[in-house]
């Protein structure tokens, strides 16, 4: 798409919402301050960040250097920790405390479009990177906020209409820590024992450039690249002592999900999940972690000798486009993170390396895994304020094109069921419909099979959701593959829901009014349309 038919279109959405500004409360402010392109001055920030999008060459692969797109950041206001720069393309980890006000210069100098979404983040619909907000090269949009989440992990990275898959996919990603005093309390393993794990898959050329070029099966199923990346750099080996650690991990890829697990079959034991901490540590076999969720775990490498390796690994697991066939993206190149070749039906069942933990140093300190976290109140059906309504996500397709609700994206768009009223909770239950609105009809070759074979991360804005219930329709030996490895409790802001699968999530819409987004987490699918607004009033 060009640059112009890109900025006539834009225009064209902003005449239709100068149209309905006075139904978008927040619009107006936007539309007032030229869209937020100047800082307010009522608004006493703690940490000021000038955060630009632009394109960069750097070593990712051996030999010729990579063109990317970066995140470049640069710390005007407050502690030197709130900024920390990673080698590699993606952009600079932000640390904040809750509570803080932060203000963000956003500066563009790509040659296209560019909105920044803070994924996880409780903010208002202006702040929230809506693509209606998207900026041109040489324009500035400012982010103000008081971060309301508690201690946790979150991300940030472009939300650009028909541009998010290669924007994201050419490195527009970024990792958000938050800490509050409740954590703090824990003594939880910092600093040097606090790491971060950007998982992505990528692929690249001989001259070592990223290759993103999609078939239509590649489409409808997502991009699935040949080479395991770790904090935008191959092969990671990463220096460990015999102690715990806690462990950030992001699944910043395209549309590839993956079944963590330890190569010796250590259980693994989360400590938190996307909203944050959960209330007490939950171990697990292995963790299922699609597009955008994130998981904290506790990891000890005491008892382990210097000088000896564990292995992460994505493991095999069936459900991921099992009848949807054909020509699935190639195979992974060979060595770790680079995955063997892939059977067109079963582009996920195999095991991949991904980040090799070398023990380095003995020591005999080490904190102990806490038996309780922090207080959690779990939301029950007192809490909804329409307990006889349930708001419906229905995952469809009809004629090649993913559908929520039986409709692709509207920019300003929503239906009847999409007002929620705000400072309401809401129970939302996400299916597939196979015969709907939604649903591709029988003996439609690409319509209902294609779909039924599709996991699909659903993430909603604004607020942290709870899952209230898992209920899977078609029992399969697939399912049995990956159902031990769902946390199901705790906050959170993507769910997969899974072939045949129906989930019932419970959610508040506090404090801000406007339109949010909720979408298909796999990017390929947001791209084609597979997103929707709720506007909360």
């Amino acid at each position: 798409m060009t640059h112009t038919d890109y900025k006539r279109r834009q225009f064209l959405q902003y005449a239709t919402l100068g149209t309905i500004a006075a139904t978008l409360p927040g619009f107006a402010l936007a539309k007032n301050q030229g869209f937020n392109k100047a800082p307010n001055s009522s608004f006493k920030a703690d940490v000021e960040i000038a955060l630009t999008a632009q394109t960069a060459d750097v070593p990712i692969l051996a030999g010729a250097h990579t063109h990317v797109f970066k995140y470049t950041g640069k710390l005007l206001k407050g502690p030197q920790s709130a900024l920390k720069e990673l080698p590699g393309y993606l952009g600079p980890i932000l640390n904040f405390e809750q509570g803080q006000k932060v203000r963000i210069y956003f500066y563009n100098q790509l040659q296209e479009p560019c909105v920044t979404h803070w994924h996880g983040m409780h903010v208002p619909q202006v702040m929230d990177g809506h693509p209606m907000y998207a900026i041109y090269q040489g324009e500035q949009y400012v982010y103000e906020f008081e971060v309301k989440n508690p201690a946790g992990t979150n991300w940030y990275h472009s939300h650009t209409h028909e541009l998010t898959a290669t924007q994201v996919y050419q490195g527009l990603a970024g990792l958000i820590t938050i800490s509050d005093e409740a954590e703090r309390k824990l003594d939880l393993p910092s600093g040097e024992f606090d790491l971060p794990l950007v998982i992505q898959d990528r692929s690249f050329t001989n001259g070592n450039q990223l290759r993103y070029m999609l078939n239509r099966h590649q489409r409808m199923r997502g991009f699935l690249g040949d080479t395991i990346l770790v904090n935008g750099q191959e092969n990671s080996t990463i220096p460990v002592k015999t102690r715990a650690y806690r462990l950030r991990i992001l699944n910043g890829s395209n549309s590839r999900i993956y079944k963590l697990g330890w190569e010796d079959g250590t259980p693994m034991t989360a400590i938190g999940t996307d909203g944050g901490l959960l209330e007490k540590p939950e171990t697990l076999p292995y963790i299922m972690l699609a597009p955008a969720e994130r998981v904290e775990l506790w990891v000890d490498f005491s008892g382990r000798k210097p000088g000896s390796d564990l292995m992460l690994q994505s493991l095999a697991y069936q459900g991921s486009a099992a009848h949807m066939g054909g020509d699935m993206g190639g195979g992974m190149r060979q060595g770790m993170g680079r995955m063997g070749r892939m059977d067109g039906a079963s582009a996920q069942n195999e095991v991949i390396s991904i980040a090799k933990f070398h023990i380095t140093e003995q020591i005999s300190d080490s904190p102990k895994l806490p038996t309780e976290l922090v207080p959690m109140r779990p939301l029950t059906a007192q809490d909804i304020s329409n307990p006889d309504k349930t708001i419906p996500i229905a995952i469809g397709m009809r004629h090649m094109t993913f559908q929520l609700n039986g409709r692709t994206f509207d920019m300003q768009g929503h239906t009847e069921l999409e007002k929620i009223p705000v400072n309401s909770v809401q129970k939302i239950r996400i299916f597939h419909d196979n015969h709907g609105m939604g649903g591709g009809r029988r003996g439609d070759r690409g319509g209902m099979g294609m779909m039924m074979a599709m996991p699909h991360p659903i993430h909603l804005h604004g607020q942290q959701f709870q899952i209230l219930s898992r209920k899977q329709n078609n029992l399969s030996g697939a399912y049995e593959t990956v159902r031990d490895g769902f946390i199901n409790n705790g906050w959170k802001d993507t769910v997969l829901v899974m072939p045949g699968e129906e989930i019932e999530i419970i959610k508040p819409f506090k404090d801000y009014t406007g339109l949010f987004l909720y979408h298909c987490h796999n990017l390929e699918h947001e791209d084609m349309g597979m997103m929707r607004n709720f506007f909360v009033s």
